[in-house]
């Protein structure tokens, strides 16, 4: 199920970071978490023109950087939702940051981490019932900074 409002899609299929609109897809066959951004953060970013992601086997813990982006709004750090070992990155978003953009949900993802403690760390995120409300609140108060229309 897709909790859709305007046109920002957000799979109720994974969790989300509240602040950095970064989202958390756990595979129950490998225990790994896939990470991505939502499309509601990037359509306050703009076109993504340039990604640099950390390097496999690095530890992160969460609410650290990962990588960083340039678009066409600002320029920041990709902040990781939850701690862990980076598994596996998308060296495609680094090639084509665009693809960030185009499919957010499938293939833009950014890094796979093997988390360090997923049942309690996922808890901190937004999911399920949690959505609508989250979203709806977001898309209102990016629309009166002026993120977003």
């Amino acid at each position: 199920m897709t909790h859709k409002t305007d046109s920002y899609e957000i799979p109720s299929d994974r969790a989300y970071d509240r602040e950095h609109h970064m989202w958390a897809q756990f595979d129950a066959v490998s225990s790994d978490v896939v990470v991505g951004m939502d499309t509601l953060g990037l359509a306050a970013l703009g076109d993504l023109a340039y990604v640099t992601l950390t390097d496999i086997g690095k530890s992160i813990k969460r609410g650290e950087s990962m990588g960083t982006l340039e678009a066409a709004k600002m320029t920041g750090d990709l902040i990781a939702p939850i701690s862990g070992e980076i598994v596996a990155r998308n060296d495609k978003t680094v090639r084509n940051p665009v693809l960030v953009n185009q499919s957010p949900y499938a293939d833009g993802w950014m890094v796979i981490i093997r988390p360090a403690d997923w049942e309690n760390e996922s808890a901190e995120l937004v999911s399920g019932d949690g959505l609508p409300a989250w979203v709806e609140a977001e898309v209102k108060r990016y629309r009166s900074q002026g993120w977003i229309e």
